[in-house]
């Protein structure tokens, strides 16, 4: 049996019918202040597909509700993009945390544990969450460990077709892959981006190489879009971190400067080679490159800054790293716009691609999955976008509302049937 039928509902009672629209407001807000340091911490839950919300947890200083918000409803459209009737996985809704606090901070695994342990209910049932910015995968697992969970995605397990010790022990398999000194998991959201970059450059008939990119961030998602956009032939010429813009009109070499970052993504400066050189941090969004990857923090595009972009495309690897008014400035200037939730969707799917059983547990599957996937995504969203005259989100979002309606409507027969049978 396909599609949605394949998944089994934990929620109890019936879904009501407004869930057929999109929701105005999230399902569910909740705020928590730390007792010991004053931090502020948010879990937000967009909209609940199967019983089940997925998203990550960041931790940053600054990050506030309507953050969350915003990310959570990205969330929600993320995952439905993603349906594809036939697979194992169908998608959940969208849900995000996220904690006001340094990441560097000594107490900031502590702040992270209490946080946890604050909605641990959520973890149980409805939450499926992993790493986002600020926050490494390795230690949420040690806290679920801590915490008695068997990892955390626990609320997806229960629908896995084959169960939950079959998923987890692919997942785990996965995570143990290493692809050229970095490990699979911090390389596929990254692949994803590279990989709808390169799309919007074929849908335009423009071959990557000779292209030239600069890459804002490099932690797993802007270290794996630099490596595969090198890789397939483009000159990244800038790479942006917290402390600065590295730039080489050659081209940077992608591989050794991975080997010289640390695991806040800053590029270690004594071990830059002869053609290297720095620029002030803010210079990142106005060197000449065909392609700019943001992939470090939220809105860090917006109205105020958006006229220094120079680029003729913008693939956004971070979440909500363009703020709308930027956006339609930057449209309207020319810049194709690669909308995140479609650009960063590779780390997400792949999750659940190898959770349920869809990809195996190996680079080279999930690699031509992301490729299939983000490829065609791509040259769907822009194809229909140009027809239609309007900009790739607007496409990609009514995309992502047509599959996220019948997932819904899915909902709400089964539990129509539950009714019936009672």
């Amino acid at each position: 049996m396909t599609g949605p039928e394949t998944r089994t509902d934990p929620s109890p009672g019936p879904v009501a019918p407004r869930a057929l629209a999109r929701r105005a407001e999230p399902y569910l807000t909740v705020t928590w202040t730390d007792d010991v340091t004053g931090a502020r911490g948010h879990l937000v839950l967009d909209q609940v597909v199967g019983g089940v919300a997925s998203g990550g947890l960041r931790m940053r200083p600054g990050c506030t509700l309507e953050e969350v918000v915003d990310l959570a409803r990205t969330m929600t459209l993320k995952e439905a993009l993603a349906y594809r009737p036939g697979d194992r996985y169908v998608p959940f809704g969208g849900g995000k945390g996220g904690i006001d606090f340094d990441p560097r901070h000594p107490e900031a695994r502590a702040v992270l544990g209490r946080f946890l342990h604050a909605v641990r209910p959520m973890l149980e049932r409805r939450w499926a969450f992993g790493e986002d910015l600020g926050v490494r995968q390795s230690t949420l697992d040690e806290i679920a460990t801590e915490m008695g969970l068997r990892s955390t995605v626990d609320p997806a397990l229960a629908h896995v077709p084959d169960g939950a010790e079959a998923g987890l022990d692919r997942l785990a398999r996965a995570f143990a892959v290493d692809v050229g000194g970095v490990g699979l998991g911090d390389l596929v959201g990254g692949h994803g981006v590279a990989t709808a970059a390169l799309a919007a450059l074929r849908h335009r008939g423009e071959r990557p190489e000779g292209r030239t990119a600069v890459v804002q961030g490099f932690g797993s998602i802007g270290g794996a879009a630099a490596r595969y956009l090198a890789e397939a032939g483009v000159l990244v010429v800038g790479i942006a971190d917290e402390r600065g813009l590295v730039v080489n009109q050659d081209g940077l070499d992608v591989e050794h400067l991975l080997r010289t970052r640390d695991a806040h993504g800053v590029l270690d400066r004594s071990a830059l080679r002869a053609g290297d050189h720095e620029l002030p941090r803010d210079a990142w969004l106005g060197l000449p490159a065909d392609v700019l990857v943001t992939a470090a923090v939220s809105y860090a595009v917006d109205a105020r800054n958006q006229a220094d972009v120079v680029a003729r495309y913008l693939v956004e690897g971070a979440n909500v790293s363009v703020s709308a008014e930027a956006e339609r400035a930057l449209l309207d200037r020319g810049v194709v716009v690669v909308p995140d939730f479609v650009a960063n969707c590779a780390a997400n799917c792949w999750w659940w691609w190898t959770l349920f059983g869809d990809v195996e547990p190996t680079a080279e599957s999930a690699f031509a999955r992301i490729a299939e996937t983000l490829g065609g995504l791509v040259d769907r969203v822009l194809t229909d976008a140009a027809a239609r005259g309007v900009s790739p989100r607007r496409a990609a979002v009514d995309l992502a509302e047509h599959n996220l309606e019948s997932l819904l409507r899915w909902e709400v027969d089964r539990a129509k049937t539950r009714v019936d049978r009672t």
